[in-house]
């Protein structure tokens, strides 16, 4: 399960640093290009995986705060997921949200964080490389 949300926080990291990726790498156009129309599905599974996540760990939040790196890791992980996934996801998740009211609360959310979108990819990335790192290498 954790390779998964590794590949889903890279490839949504990726994504939405795609501009800031190709000021420093023009060659990596052709990569990007190849994921971009999977982008959409993608951020809208991550954004509900993300909520679920971040459920899970107010949940728990008492083990969290017992073993702390794998707690900020799993916060980390959760926000990010959520955030990116909205920022991708937005016209999937805005096809499955009937109520006007949550749609437009939506847009105000991707509204909100556009401005960052590509600092909160450069940081979807660094948090995979390290989720992978962590559970896999150090075994923290």
């Amino acid at each position: 399960m954790d390779i998964i949300i590794f590949a889903a926080l890279f490839v949504l990291g990726v994504v939405c640093a795609s501009n800031l990726i190709l000021a420093k790498k023009p060659d990596a156009k052709d990569l990007i290009a190849k994921v971009a129309p999977y982008q959409g599905w993608i951020g809208a599974v991550s954004a509900v995986w993300g909520a679920w996540w971040l459920i899970n760990w107010v949940l728990h939040v008492g083990f969290m705060m017992k073993v702390p790196i794998i707690g900020i890791t799993w916060l980390a992980d959760s926000l990010l997921l959520l955030g990116l996934g909205i920022l991708c996801g937005i016209g999937i998740l805005k096809m499955f949200i009937k109520a006007p009211a949550a749609a437009e609360k939506l847009d105000l959310t991707v509204t909100k964080l556009a401005p960052f979108q590509g600092i909160l990819g450069l940081a979807g990335i660094a948090v995979a490389l390290w989720t992978i790192l962590d559970l896999y290498v150090l075994h923290l």
